[in-house]
Parts: C-alpha cells; sequence; structure tokens
C-alpha cells in the first residue's frame, strides 16, 4: 500500500517544485503583473506555435504551468510536463518542431535549432517580421525532454532580432530544473 502512494506521488509534478513557484506565490503591488498558476494535466504547451490545444497532449500524466504577465508587452513561462514514457516525450518535442514549421507565416515566423540539452532539445524562436526582416516583438524559448519529462521556459516581448543572447535566462533555468527533475521524472 505505501509503496503504491509513493509511485503515485512520483508521477505529479508537486506544487512547488518549478523554480518560480515562490515568485509566483507573492502578491505584486503592480495591477499591470500578474502570475498565473496550473496543474491541469490538459494546460496547452506554453509553445504552441499553431496554437492548438491537441499539442503533445497524448501520453501526458501530469503537468504544472506558471505564467508571469507584465502588461502590455512582457510575459514569461515555466512549464513542466510528464509523459507516460520517454517515448511519449520524445514525441511530444518532435510535434512542436513539427508544428513551428508548419505555422509560421509570412509575418511571424518560427524557427527551431537542436540544443545540446537535456536527452534532447530545441531552441525555439517566435518572430514578427515586417517587409520580410524582423520586427519588434516573438517569443525565445527552450524545450528540453529529460526521460518521460518536457521541460519549456519562454521569454515573450519586445525582441528585435533574433541574437543567441535572448535565450541566456531560459537556458539557465532549464539546466537548475535538469538538476532536478530525476526527482519526479523517470530518468
Amino acid at each position: 500500500m505505501i509503496a503504491a502512494l509513493l509511485v503515485a506521488s512520483a508521477v505529479a509534478v508537486p506544487g512547488n517544485f518549478l523554480l518560480y513557484e515562490k515568485a509566483a506565490a507573492t502578491k505584486d503591488p503592480n495591477p499591470e503583473h500578474s502570475w498565473t498558476r496550473s496543474s491541469r494535466t490538459s494546460a496547452p504547451l506554453v509553445v504552441n506555435p499553431c496554437q492548438k490545444s491537441t499539442l503533445a497532449q497524448a501520453g501526458r500524466t501530469s503537468a504544472r504551468t506558471l505564467v508571469y504577465t507584465a502588461v502590455p508587452d512582457y510575459s514569461k513561462s515555466e512549464q513542466v510536463v510528464l509523459y507516460a514514457s520517454p517515448a511519449a516525450a520524445s514525441k511530444a518535442v518532435k510535434d512542436l518542431g513539427a508544428a513551428a514549421r508548419s505555422c509560421s507565416t509570412r509575418d511571424y515566423r518560427y524557427t527551431t535549432t537542436p540544443a545540446r540539452l537535456g536527452d534532447e532539445a530545441l531552441v525555439v524562436t517566435g518572430q514578427s517580421h515586417q517587409g520580410g526582416k524582423p520586427a519588434i516583438g516573438g517569443e525565445r524559448a527552450v524545450v528540453t525532454r529529460r526521460g518521460n519529462a518536457l521541460l519549456l521556459y519562454t521569454v515573450s516581448g519586445e525582441w528585435g532580432k533574433p541574437a543567441k543572447a535572448d535565450f541566456k535566462q531560459q537556458t539557465k533555468d532549464t539546466n537548475r530544473m535538469l538538476a532536478k527533475i530525476c526527482q519526479i521524472a523517470d530518468c
């Protein structure tokens, strides 16, 4: 009985596990700043180029999502999703990459680049374009799989032309979470 309870609790992303949980729990006096928290397994991916609620849903067993918004033009998010198997999590990464390729438009383009993080990772750039050139506005994300876990860190705002430095905080956060994700994931 106790072993069954331990296994059941190990397959959920617990509260206070994510890096920004403490910040999300702190009341900000500025009404233009807010955090949203979700433990819904069906929460959409925070990186979702096609805005499809079904993207990477198959095989999920648990999820925890935090999104910070500072009106009007800045947000960051942290999401950890656990899948039933490493194969299901890997399929989620592949599906996300395919969505980035298929849902780019002339005015808003997505690109993905493989990264050396976890078992597999993608650096995802979403960028507004005007007249064929990068315009103001976009998102920068690092999506990483370790075992059956998917880690997503994003920042959106008034970006100009994409640069490597745009991913510094997301990569740092990913590495911090990779150091502890095996406490709850099947690594």
